[in-house]
């Protein structure tokens, strides 16, 4: 299959492909988040009495935190530990205050976040704007200086909040007001918000530049299942939405697609693959949500990737962008380190669409990438670490690419060598 892009990619100046400056200016997430999230992989199970190994509790959290650190994950970047919806008691304490199921917490949150801060780690917790959370335990409404003030006594470094039980029409001033008080606490936190979500199946109109100056990052699109199709209808979803999420993305603050189902039971191995490739190239939080004493060795691995992990991570903080969509194909950019000059390093995905049994072979150009200069590239496969070598910008990528699979490229940038008389 030969590829050629259309010459408008070549185009782009600088402002168009650098994000916009909104960001909460406050020195946090100034690259996407990682760490570990419990709810994809255990949703709201609270019945430890028979299933002890899976419920919600301490001892999940806790068994967590010392994997991410003893089986290399906080080694590779992911340094959080965070709490999912089901935590809380079913009621407020008589001071008002949240406070943890007692059979299920006995040693309470800020005993759990000393032992998560022991490891090396930063620590979670997950709320809601409305009365209820998602699955019926108390909001923040009426309670949001409290509770801001109560997860900085917990010493808490990362606060999800939710919109179940909320109006979303109050959305533009109750995040903005919860995150002002988080700020008052003067203990950094991190502020993820589903605000943007909650007002787009409503049919309302999302105020980014207010959210952008609000939260570090933010859902905008349906929960992640344990799926393909779900992974790529969070795809298709940036795709299709790309020239206004591009912009809002960079150091500070991020769009958020949902939480790597990596591990789990609905991905094969090459659509794990896809996922881990795609969201690093979305410039996507890195949220695993997956059992860390079970996982498998091939699905630790694609996790654990240090160079798809270092493209997310890229200092530049630009959210990639499809360029070409074809026939089951589709080509993704993203502007990387370093530069020379005034141009950019590349990385490339390359992602399978097609179920027709059989790799897909694609050709593509460099130029038509927008990778044009003079010097070249050094191009490297990312997934399984090989060297493709020197390419110039007159030559072509070419790659097998298998089906519902992916290829992930990093195109470095050559400098000019220097002058030998």
């Amino acid at each position: 299959m030969e590829i050629f892009l259309k010459r408008w990619f070549c185009s782009l100046v600088l402002l168009n492909i650098l994000p916009l400056c909104y960001c909460l200016d406050n020195g946090l997430a100034l690259s996407p988040p990682m760490g570990w999230l419990a709810w994809q992989r255990f949703r709201c199970n609270t019945d430890c009495e028979n299933d002890p190994k899976h419920c919600i509790s301490e001892r999940l959290f806790m068994e967590m935190a010392d994997l991410m650190v003893s089986e290399g994950y906080a080694k590779a970047g992911y340094n959080l530990i965070s709490l999912d919806d089901c935590w809380l008691d079913k009621k407020r304490g008589s001071d008002g205050r949240l406070r943890p199921d007692p059979l299920r917490f006995p040693s309470g949150i800020r005993a759990l976040s000393n032992y998560i801060h022991s490891r090396g780690l930063r620590f979670g917790i997950y709320e809601d704007f409305g009365n209820y959370t998602c699955a019926g335990y108390p909001g923040i409404l009426n309670h949001m200086e409290l509770d801001a003030q109560t997860f900085a006594d917990w010493q808490v470094d990362y606060v999800k909040l939710d919109g179940c039980y909320s109006f979303p029409s109050q959305m533009d001033k109750g995040y903005p007001e919860f995150g002002y008080f988080l700020n008052r606490t003067e203990r950094p936190m991190i502020y993820s918000c589903s605000w943007p979500f909650y007002q787009l199946i409503n049919k309302m109109e999302p105020d980014y530049k207010s959210i952008s100056n609000t939260c570090h990052l933010w859902r905008n699109f349906e929960d992640i299942q344990d799926s393909w199709q779900s992974v790529t209808s969070i795809i298709d979803y940036y795709g299709d939405n790309q020239d206004t999420l591009i912009p809002l993305a960079g150091p500070g603050h991020w769009n958020d697609p949902d939480m790597l189902i990596i591990g789990n039971f609905g991905l094969s191995y090459e659509q794990s693959r896809a996922q881990m490739c795609m969201w690093a190239i979305m410039a996507s939080p890195l949220l695993m949500s997956v059992d860390l004493r079970t996982i498998r060795p091939e699905f630790k691995a694609i996790l654990q990737n240090s160079e798809i992990i270092a493209v997310n991570q890229d200092p530049l903080g630009v959210q990639g962008r499809r360029i070409y969509k074809k026939q089951g194909v589709e080509i993704w950019t993203k502007p990387v380190l370093p530069m020379n000059g005034k141009k950019f390093s590349w990385a490339v995905v390359v992602l399978n669409r097609r179920v027709d049994g059989t790799p897909s072979q694609v050709t593509v150009p460099l130029r038509e990438l927008g990778l044009d200069s003079e010097e070249g590239y050094h191009v490297r496969e990312l997934n399984d670490h090989k060297d493709i070598g020197f390419l110039s910008k007159d030559q072509a990528i070419r790659v097998d690419v298998n089906p519902s699979g992916v290829v992930m490229l990093k195109c470095t940038i050559q400098r000019v060598p220097p002058f030998t008389p």
